[in-house]
């Protein structure tokens, strides 16, 4: 399709023409196009639908605060909705597609929402749907669900790459138009690093789309020329295409930058990069952004900001209209007819709302003073506008320009209040300020640009100066005064007409006018019956203007209407950047196993634990299910040996005169009398009595003691044990450090586990029944004089060890292990396979130390002593813990050996009905025992200690399971303990 819109020069690359599809339709744009320029340039006015009315809408603006052409980008997994075709920069293959509509664009089946709109205004909802109730579920919640949202999730994961990075610099310039390169250049001349940021891929601001000249040459070639200058200066980082979305404590500011470009060449290179800028000052230059004016049906399509007609036909080389009428209040507004005239393109109406003299000659144009437009014509595109004088004039364009909002939303995210500024009739920053951030030119108010590009030179410099920095003497780039008026015009009556303020919701002034009548006095809380600025855009067009309207319904001042708060991101972010790179297996990170590569290679299922990655279980070939393999695991390792990794669990080095008496205090059991040599179990509680966590603890020499601890609750433990000593008890001599990750660790269980280790470990250990038993421990070495640790505990309730090397033997331990045990058909086993044999033997994890059971819970109340105080002791003896009806840890098996028992069942007496009021309990842990060959468990009932022999059920209404079990003892497998023994 011809481009008919597109005029001579501009900044665009007219010899590189570029493909793109619009709902379908291929068309044809150039280099330097943004996707809403290129569309104008095809004479594509209609460009999506409002969110509530389903309202024809075209482009409105030229930037990021454009709030009607919203599209979705791209297609499946690429498909990116809520995209602004004003910031994206055109790209060949570009796909793109309007949405919020059922069925074509040019014929919106959900339109019909307009024709009810009088039973739909502000508020609505609040006072509909009440009847009758049972619909809301059923009909009205549904209907509105299915309406509400604007864009459609490709549901498919996203390809792009997103990434995170930091940088730092004294001064950081948000904002590249004209006041910014002033002030980054003198900046830059001090030697301070210096950070120049802008959203737009072109720097320049405004300067791009003016007619103004710097220094003797066009504005927008001063602009190119001094970002060339500045791109030279080592000191000097220019982040174009990057939003400044937020101001953040002790002077971090986030930025996204876009690298679209990169990442479409190399799937690798992130699409986006999420930064972290530590500054030590900051100039805020993001100039200002055009309002609108309210009147009847200012909404069509080819009704737009004059600031951005003005810039697609500078900047773009686009007309917007073949006839085009503008309609200010304010000197600027004149500006726009006159690059149009220069142009070549036909202005035929200048209407202002002021009754002072024209302010330029517009040759061809008829000029209306003290005149507004109340109405206009045209469904899908703009026909002709009615004045009030009465006069109907036909036109495709309309230019309104409503006066100027300065750029502040940066300057409140520190709960900054903006203060009204009469001469320019808009908000100013007030003086507080983000600390370190100082702000100049038009998003300061200076509104006429020869101050503004001053007051960037001298900001830069002070700012320089105040940091330490010598300043170069330099003098401010030079361009003709042009003064600035405006008389605030908030609307026109519309009569029966709607008059738009928030064009992306729907909201009109007569929406704002009910708010106030139903009560609705403060700004915050109008914004939330109306939706006002709540929209993508979170109103950059409309907020000033709904305040003044609202100012004007209630009789008083800008100043005693205020603004709403401001909060980051200035404009909106894609969840995938602030997520970066920890996306799948990256979103945490992930700490491998000693053994994880020799598991890789043997095939293993692997399951995230926390942080870490560990083996789950080990298929053989022809094992089709994972029970198979857990099976032959557990079993192997009965009959046998097995190994499994135990590094995960915490490890903790304590060291010092005093650590036995340290623990004593942190452990419930005794440990000041443990003897060199030997590991003892310890369960430690919290300082309300309920455990916290168990382990063991060795003492390996008189004054060093290597603590181990669950993998749930590595960091907690070391975390509380540091807060003991350095609080409760500082003068105690303990040092302690985590070695977590510095030791590899392999459990190795098995009657034949002590026969395997023989055949690793130096002959000079010896570890024989008599000369290490159960629960000691030690220092070794293997393999002809590597240091290990060596430790006669089990989780599996067999004959069984954990031995310790240095992480860097931990891969080939595991290789030598696996050899070694090869004549006795040893077996590598996963959690599964561990959580199997801890469940048959009874012992508590995860699940069962869930922060609500105290050590009688557990059945461990024995292992309390008396005899000393320790953290938790006095809490723990509460009349309501030591209740014999309390939560008790039991084990249950089914009646029916061949019934399922599920963990999460609930625990009801034989009779009873399911409810709250009859619930005794839960299943905490279950599986299935290859050994006793059912399903057994262990879990909390009432009373459990004394029930053991009693029948109840264990029922699952969500899976839809009932059964009988018995109440039993929670130790299944050698209860007596001779198996770790021998």
């Amino acid at each position: 399709m011809r481009q008919i819109n597109r005029i001579k020069d501009g900044l665009v690359n007219q010899k590189k023409s570029i493909s793109f599809t619009f709902n379908g339709h291929i068309l044809t744009g150039y280099e330097g196009d943004t996707l809403a320029s290129a569309l104008l340039a095809n004479n594509k006015k209609l460009v999506g639908r409002s969110f509530k009315y389903h309202r024809p809408r075209g482009i409105v603006t030229a930037g990021s605060e454009e709030p009607n052409a919203i599209m979705e980008i791209g297609n499946g997994p690429y498909k990116d909705p809520n995209t602004r075709a004003t910031v994206t920069e055109l790209y060949d293959g570009l796909e793109a597609n309007s949405q919020n509509h059922k069925g074509p664009l040019g014929f919106d089946l959900m339109a019909i929402i307009d024709f009810l709109s009088p039973l739909v205004g502000a508020g609505f909802y609040y006072k509909t749907f009440m009847w009758p109730k049972a619909f809301w579920e059923k009909f009205y919640e549904p209907a509105i669900r299915n309406a509400a949202g604007l864009g459609t999730l490709s549901t498919e994961p996203d390809p792009d790459t997103y990434d995170k990075g930091f940088r730092y610099c004294d001064i950081l310039i948000i904002g590249a138009g004209a006041t910014g390169l002033s002030a980054a250049i003198t900046a830059a001349s001090s030697g301070a690093k210096v950070i120049l940021a802008d959203e737009d891929f072109l720097m320049g601001g405004r300067l791009n789309t003016e007619s103004i000249k710097i220094n003797g040459m066009s504005g927008s070639k001063w602009a190119k020329d001094t970002v060339a200058a500045l791109s030279a200066i080592e000191n000097v980082t220019l982040m174009s295409d990057t939003t400044i979305f937020g101001v953040y404590d002790h002077g971090i500011y986030g930025a996204i930058e876009n690298r679209a470009s990169e990442a479409r060449e190399d799937k690798n290179k992130p699409r986006q990069v999420n930064w972290r800028i530590y500054a030590k000052r900051s100039i805020l230059c993001a100039g200002a952004i055009e309002r609108s004016i309210a009147f009847g049906n200012n909404d069509r399509p080819g009704i737009m900001l004059a600031s951005a007609v003005r810039s697609y036909a500078n900047r773009f080389a686009v007309a917007t209209g073949d006839k085009v009428s503008v309609y200010t209040n304010n000197d600027d507004g004149w500006n726009t007819a006159r690059d149009l005239v220069l142009k070549n393109i036909r202005v035929i109406a200048v209407i202002d709302s002021r009754s002072i003299k024209p302010v330029l000659r517009v040759p061809g144009a008829e000029i209306f003073m003290g005149t507004n437009v109340v109405d206009t014509k045209g469904r899908k595109a703009l026909k002709s506008i009615k004045l009030s004088n009465g006069k109907s004039i036909d036109t495709d364009c309309l230019a309104v320009s409503g006066g100027w909002n300065p750029n502040l939303h940066l300057t409140c995210h520190h709960r900054g209040i903006p203060k009204w500024n009469e001469e320019i009739a808009s908000f100013i920053p007030d003086e507080s300020n983000p600390p370190g951030m100082s702000v100049a030119g038009r998003a300061k108010g200076t509104m006429v640009l020869s101050d503004a590009i001053i007051e960037g030179h001298n900001e830069g410099s002070s700012v320089a100066l105040d940091l330490g920095y010598n300043v170069k003497e330099l003098d401010p780039a030079e361009t003709q005064t042009v003064l600035y008026s405006v008389t605030a015009n908030w609307g026109v009556p519309s009569g029966k007409n709607r008059a738009w303020v928030d064009l992306q919701n729907d909201v009109t002034a007569k929406d704002i006018k009910l708010a106030n009548q139903e009560g609705f006095k403060s700004v915050e809380h109008v914004k939330r019956y109306t939706t006002l600025g709540m929209a993508t855009d979170q109103g950059k067009t409309a907020n000033v203007l709904g305040i003044g309207i609202m100012a004007d319904n209630m009789g008083q001042t800008m100043e005693e209407t205020g603004t709403t708060i401001f909060r980051p991101p200035y404009s909106p972010v894609a969840i995938g950047a602030f997520s970066g790179r920890r996306r799948g297996m990256e979103f945490y990170p992930t700490r491998y196993t000693p053994s994880h590569k020799w598991s890789v290679e043997q095939d293993a299922i692997f399951v995230e634990v926390g942080m870490w990655y560990r083996s789950q279980w080990f298929p053989l070939p022809g094992e089709t299910h994972w029970r198979e393999s857990v099976d032959r695991e557990v079993k192997q390792t009965r009959a046998s040996v097995g190994i499994c990794d135990v590094t995960t669990l915490g490890k903790i080095d304590i060291k010092g005169a005093d650590v036995s008496e340290f623990l004593n205090k942190v452990y419930v059991n005794a440990f000041a009398k443990v003897p060199v040599g030997k590991t003892r179990y310890g369960l430690m509680l919290r300082e309300d009595g309920m455990v916290m966590d168990d382990g063991t603890t060795a003492r390996l020499s008189e004054n060093h003691f290597v603590m181990t601890t669950t993998t749930a609750n590595a960091v907690n433990v070391y975390r509380h044990l540091q807060f003991c000593h350095q609080c409760l008890w500082p003068d105690l001599d303990v040092h302690m450090i985590s070695v977590t990750e510095q030791f590899a660790q392999y459990a190795v269980a098995g009657p034949n586990s002590r026969k395997l280790l023989q055949k690793v470990i130096d002959s000079d250990c010896d570890i024989s029944n008599e000369a290490f038993p159960y629960m000691g421990a030690g220092e070794i070495t293997v393999c002809g004089g590597i240091p290990a640790r060596l430790f006669r505990i089990s989780f599996s309730g067999e004959l069984a060890y954990e031995i310790a090397v240095q992480t860097r033997y931990g891969d080939s331990l595991m290789r030598v292990l696996m050899e070694a045990g090869e004549e006795f058909n040893v077996v590598p086993y996963g959690t599964e396979a561990l959580g199997v044999m801890r469940i048959e033997k009874g012992h508590a994890a995860g699940p069962e130390l869930n922060g609500q059971t105290s050590a009688y819970d557990l059945g461990m109340g024995g292992m309390i002593s008396g005899k000393k105080d320790f953290i938790g002791y006095k809490l723990g003896l509460r009349e309501d813990l030591l209740r014999d009806d309390r939560m008790q840890m039991v084990g249950f098996k089914p009646v029916n050996t061949q019934d399922l028992l599920q963990a999460g069942s609930h625990l009801l007496n034989l009779r009873d009905k399911p409810s709250t009021e009859t619930d005794q309990g839960w299943i905490s842990s279950c599986i299935y025992s290859p050994i006793l060959g059912h399903y057994i468990g262990i879990g909390f009932i009432k009373s459990g200690h004394s029930r053991k022999g009693e029948f109840v059920r264990a029922v699952d209404l969500v899976r839809g399971n009932d059964i009988e079990v018995e109440i039993c003892s929670p130790h299944f497998v050698d209860p007596e303990g001779e198996r770790l023994r021998v």
